[in-house]
């Protein structure tokens, strides 16, 4: 048991700037989330769980994570997680289309948020166990098979959003770790050829007629294409300094669905405006932005690929919950980190900060020089 000593040098370590942005992140959604109104008890719920996600940032902060360079133990967590995805199929209950959640009354679990903390620590194992080989396009085969059988788990459920975030930390951990231009192109190749198969032989008629609505928004807007219509009618009516905290009538008189989960950015937008979301876009960069510092010092390629894929994590979320908001991107229903309303997903958000953290008592001083040379080198294996 740590003593009491201890336990205050280790919180010395904590990054308090990228924490102290990660609260204001997570005020803000709160925020939102209560002007909706108090009868359907999102902002309690939220509360509640945001206490239980800091208590699991502080402990985990808390720990030595070196163990988790033992194959054998990750070997474990990731054939857990695969399990337990595999149980979703026969208990899990259907919410938003998808069989993506455990429901235990009051209590619901979506267990793919903690699978993508679970892959980023699969994938920073073992591009920092093979970088000096990295070049050989076997090891981004077997790497993708690890992401890809997760990717089909999830993305059979049907949940699609979730799928992409894991497909794309894949990918921005391969780019990373250092793959070559020239298997980069052959990838997109077969990214290409297997949206085609998603296409033709997974994808249900609801998730291709909200692609077909993305290249044609206005071809249904009472259908389809009502949820993506909204959510820019909402952030186009903040205009400059928004409405106002409680005045965002398309979120508070229920015309924008979800507005606490998948369009949180399209809520907050229209009561703080454009200048509001400047101040949001400039905390996440900040967080991104504190993360790869840390990464640049990690006392190895795993703490460095970890945290890095954590920024990737938290980056692929942000822009694509960004891009579906603003019209860019077809409707998929992903969240914004630390803001939109759930328990999953902010438990597993703090939970790869906490690990972070705890890597972080061991990182070593970077300077400007090595960044270029040493990232990823194979010397520091």
């Amino acid at each position: 048991m740590k003593s009491f000593g201890t336990i205050i040098r280790v919180y010395k370590n904590i990054d308090w700037i990228l924490f102290a942005s990660v609260m204001a992140l997570v005020s803000f959604g709160l925020i939102t989330i209560n002007s909706f109104g108090e009868a359907n008890g999102f902002f309690e719920k939220q509360l509640l769980s945001l206490g239980i996600s800091l208590v699991a940032f502080f402990v985990a902060a808390l720990f030595d994570f070196r163990f988790l360079k033992n194959s054998k133990v990750l070997m474990i967590l990731y054939g857990g997680v695969c399990f337990i995805l595999g149980l979703l199929f026969i208990f899990g209950t259907v919410a938003g289309g998808a069989k993506s959640w455990f429901n235990f009354g009051a209590l619901a679990f979506q267990p793919v948020d903690i699978a993508k903390v679970v892959i980023l620590l699969v994938l920073a194992k073992y591009f920092a166990k093979r970088h000096v080989q990295i070049a050989d396009f076997s090891h981004i085969v077997v790497s993708g098979i690890y992401a890809g059988i997760i990717f089909l788990l999830v993305l059979i459920q049907p949940d699609f959003g979730s799928a992409m975030i894991i497909f794309l930390i894949w990918l921005g951990m391969v780019l990373i770790a250092g793959l070559n231009w020239k298997h980069l192109l052959g990838l997109f190749g077969i990214g290409v050829l297997s949206l085609l198969l998603l296409w033709v032989f997974l994808f249900a008629d609801y998730q291709k007629q909200r692609v077909m609505t993305f290249f044609d928004p206005t071809a249904d807007l009472q259908g389809t294409g009502y949820n993506a219509n909204q959510a820019r009618i909402a952030l186009g009516s903040g205009q400059l300094i928004g409405k106002g905290v409680g005045y965002g009538s398309q979120s508070r008189l229920q015309f924008l669905p979800e507005s606490e989960t998948d369009f949180i950015l399209s809520a907050f937008g229209e009561e703080w405006g454009f200048v509001g979301l400047l101040i949001l876009f400039f905390l996440y960069g900040v967080v991104i932005c504190r993360l790869i510092s840390i990464a640049m010092k990690g006392e190895s390629n795993f703490e460095m690929l970890f945290t890095g894929g954590v920024a990737i994590y938290f980056f692929a979320h942000f822009f694509i919950h960004v891009g579906i908001n603003v019209g860019i991107l077809p409707v998929t229903g992903t969240t914004l980190p630390f803001m939109s309303y759930g328990g999953s997903h902010l438990l597993a958000e703090f939970t790869a900060l906490g690990i972070v953290m705890g890597m972080r008592r061991h990182e070593r001083i970077a300077h400007k020089s090595d960044i270029t040379h040493e990232f990823l080198g194979a010397e520091r294996v």
